[in-house]
């Protein structure tokens, strides 16, 4: 096993130019640091979203992850379903939400609902430091490949588990997305407008949280099975992600007896705190006006506040709908991008609201390489975002794109696993492995 905590590295950035989208990335091409997980060999049995997103933030840190899927049962971030038009169209290959949480990532194809399958798997992880997997509670077991299973044949295994409910507890079996776990959390209670239903945030949005506690979750494991030498089960549920996000709502209900009335974009302890129109089409900014400091920082820039000018601060947070009315029709009639310059200027919280575009172009993240550009059989270049962390003075290096499905069964099967070619012809006619999604 690798290195798990690395610190105080350098590295040189150098600019690999621009593409054809005008969008250059700086990254330590020549010589980059040391990858903290280099070593660490992950299995990854997850898919969708949350599981893969887990390990492809372990696989930008250096770890060797191998995804596993089956020719009729592949990551549905491919495809909710199949067909033989789109089997025959590479449509497997094409999916932007699989291409973006699978780099990194080696691909294999196992079919281990048969016997021969489930071997090969668990010789996998007989060579793996860590499992991941994101299914429902009980379909691991009813494979007999559930942790106690594997542990027998890795006694110092870290297994991370995210089901949506945990493995215990009268809903540990029910399935759900991420959609289903940001309902079970309550948060549509908590957000919108206080007339309107429940609202959604319709991201999926439990499934980018859970994701990232998985990868907290996983250094965590791993970092002790290091320095112990003990491997572990990590139950991890999707749901219980989700609670630190509405605790306000149930502080508030604790204390008060009830839920919290919900405020739109407004938050209560803000003069100001809301999305406003600007000059163009669909250009909006966001300003926040909490302190007495930048209320006065804006008095001279925004003439629509001076009738609200001799109020004292509960007076202004009680006309809030008045005052950011006014606001609006000032920043209606000008550009959203000098305005938030000027606001910064002066020490005022303001960003503009990016669209994609935006954001391929902006000058700050062109400036920190943060996109940066792969390509990839069936669908071309396509960028792909830094890694929030860095190493050295650039981005963490994003050396391949995501596996099309069993790209990798030759090295894995033969150059890890030491199965003969011969064993390996064998396992792709008895359709245990393939390159092609299949009809079930």
């Amino acid at each position: 096993m690798g290195q798990i905590m690395h610190s105080g590295i350098k590295g040189t950035s150098q600019d690999l130019g621009p593409n054809k989208s005008g969008f250059s990335s700086s990254i330590d091409k020549a010589s980059p640091p040391p990858a903290p997980l280099e070593g660490v060999t992950i299995v990854d049995l997850s898919m969708g979203w949350a599981g893969p997103l887990a390990t492809r933030n372990l696989a930008d840190l250096g770890a060797k992850v191998i995804k596993v899927e089956s020719c009729t049962r592949f990551d549905w971030f491919r495809s909710w379903e199949a067909s033989q038009e789109w089997i025959d169209n590479n449509g497997a290959e094409k999916a932007h939400n699989f291409i973006y949480v699978n780099r990194q990532k080696l691909g294999v194809t196992i079919d281990f609902e048969s016997k021969s399958g489930r071997d090969l798997l668990l010789k996998l992880v007989k060579g793996a430091d860590a499992v991941v997997d994101n299914y429902p509670t009980g379909v691991l077991e009813k494979l007999n490949l559930d942790y106690h299973v594997m542990k027998k044949v890795k006694p110092d295994l870290v297994m991370l588990s995210m089901p949506a409910f945990g493995r215990t507890g009268p809903w540990a079996k029910f399935r759900a997305y991420g959609s289903t776990v940001e309902q079970a959390a309550g948060l549509p209670h908590l957000q919108g407008d206080e007339a309107d239903p429940p609202t959604m945030l319709h991201v999926a949005f439990g499934d980018a949280i859970s994701g990232l506690y998985g990868t907290a979750a996983l250094l965590t494991a791993l970092r002790h099975r290091q320095k112990t030498g003990i491997g572990q089960f990590v139950d991890l549920s999707q749901a219980e992600c989700m609670l630190p996000h509405a605790v306000h709502g149930i502080l508030c209900q604790s204390v008060n007896g009830h839920a919290p009335a919900r405020q739109g974009n407004h938050a209560s302890d803000y003069f100001v705190h809301q999305v406003f129109p600007c000059k163009g089409r669909d250009q909006w900014i966001l300003i926040q006006i909490k302190s007495e400091a930048e209320w006065e920082s804006v008095m001279d820039m925004m003439p629509a506040l001076t009738p609200f000018s001799c109020l004292e601060p509960m007076e202004r947070r009680a006309k809030f709908m008045e005052i950011e009315a006014a606001i609006g029709e000032w920043t209606s009639t000008r550009s959203a991008k000098d305005l938030m310059a000027a606001l910064q200027a002066v020490r005022v919280p303001a960003a503009i609201l990016n669209d994609v575009a935006d954001l391929m172009e902006d000058p700050h993240l062109v400036s920190r390489g943060y996109m940066q550009f792969l390509s990839r059989a069936f669908v071309g270049e396509q960028p792909h975002p830094s890694a929030p962390w860095r190493l050295g003075d650039g981005p963490i290096r994003i050396s391949s794109s995501a596996p099309t499905l069993g790209q990798h069964n030759q090295d894995i099967l033969g150059g890890m696993l030491g199965l003969s070619n011969g064993q390996i012809a064998s396992l792709s006619s008895d359709g245990i492995i393939g390159n092609k999604p299949r009809l079930a």
